[in-house]
């Protein structure tokens, strides 16, 4: 990074495109914003007057390759303020229904950056809008760097738990990052997903069943999620 990130950055409540965060890959990423404590997300002061219930976070994940020919993949992260979906708007049933290849119902409201593609997979971009689910519930705003990297990282969890489900469905984000990220090194195990719970619980969960694997000898990928809390070099962005 050239500049600091801001502490504050602010989420406006209206039609205006999504914030994104692009970095060299999903590691690194969730890497970077873990060590970011002192940055949030969070709405302006004219969303929190608009809106007189909690805002929530909406995420899409996207994997794009520089140019044709190049063999990385970069991690870009979308975000905007999730906003109800009118009755009366037509196909609204389809925004209910957790499809991950989806945009939210919120990034409809201006134009869709050319980038995102309407969430279309290509050969050179990979998307994956993030379900809301009892395990995983929109995060709230404001929301810290390192919590949103939690529910980046729970959200991964939750896919790769859901494999079974492949590229049409909550397995799709634990495919993609392998797709693109294969040599990275990571080895993986199952956990449970509790049936409800907060992201803050899953992410203990996540750590404290990575304490006991490895005390028994096994790698998990929560050894992934223990990257997020070492010491970040900033020359390792560049």
């Amino acid at each position: 990074m050239k500049e600091p990130m801001p502490n504050i950055i602010s989420l406006p409540y209206a039609r205006c495109p999504p914030l994104h965060l692009q970095a060299p890959d999903w590691r690194h990423l969730l890497r970077l914003m873990a060590r970011l404590s002192g940055s949030r997300i969070e709405p302006t002061v004219e969303a929190m007057a608009i809106s007189k219930s909690d805002l929530k976070l909406r995420t899409v994940v996207q994997f794009v390759k520089p140019h044709p020919s190049s063999k990385e993949w970069r991690t870009i992260v979308w975000f905007t303020i999730d906003h109800p979906i009118p009755p009366n708007t037509p196909g609204a049933s389809r925004y209910f229904s957790g499809n991950p290849n989806l945009l939210p119902w919120s990034y409809t409201l201006s134009p869709v950056p050319m980038l995102l593609r309407d969430a279309h997979d290509t050969h050179l971009s990979k998307t994956y809008t993030i379900p809301a689910s009892d395990a995983v519930p929109l995060p709230t705003l404001p929301i810290t760097f390192p919590t949103l990297a939690s529910y980046l990282q729970a959200a991964l969890d939750y896919s790769r738990h859901h494999s079974s489900d492949g590229l049409n469905g909550v397995g799709k984000l634990g495919k993609v990052v392998q797709m693109c990220y294969p040599n990275a090194q990571e080895t993986y195990s199952e956990f449970d997903i509790p049936e409800r719970s907060t992201v803050g619980h899953l992410f203990k969960r996540v750590m404290g069943r990575s304490s006991k694997d490895k005390k028994k000898g096994k790698g998990t990928n929560n050894e992934e999620t223990y990257q997020l809390v070492t010491p970040f070099v900033p020359d390792e962005w560049g």
